[in-house]
């Protein structure tokens, strides 16, 4: 009992720890289901938290977060390895238009994010 009892406070320890951003053209965007890293060199990329199943990005740039639909596991992992973070993701992931390529206002949002 003592064991169950234990388990269940750690897991709503868990829930109520879990981060919530506020996304530009969104609203908020718990990150308890999306895998974060920091960015630590010099960037407006600073934050990039990525669900592989559900490829959706989130990614701070300076203060604001955005998020990104559609994107593949590949592209998410070239911009974490990029040498100019912010270069790459200007250049692949916002596209040239106005939209980009994987903007969540042209590509379905998955629906455990939808608000």
């Amino acid at each position: 009992m003592k064991l169950f009892v234990f388990v269940a406070l750690a897991l709503m320890a868990q829930a109520a720890a879990a981060e919530t951003v506020q996304v530009w053209h969104h609203g908020p965007v718990p990150l308890d289901t999306l895998v974060c890293a920091d960015v630590n060199q010099s960037s407006d990329v600073s934050r990039i938290c990525y669900d592989k199943a559900e490829r959706f990005m989130v990614i701070r740039l300076k203060s604001t977060y955005c998020d990104y639909c559609s994107i593949d596991s590949g592209t998410a992992q070239a911009l974490q390895s990029a040498g100019s973070r912010r270069q790459f993701f200007e250049s692949r992931i916002r596209g040239s238009g106005s939209d980009g390529p994987f903007d969540c206002m042209t590509h379905a949002i998955p629906n455990k994010y939808k608000r």
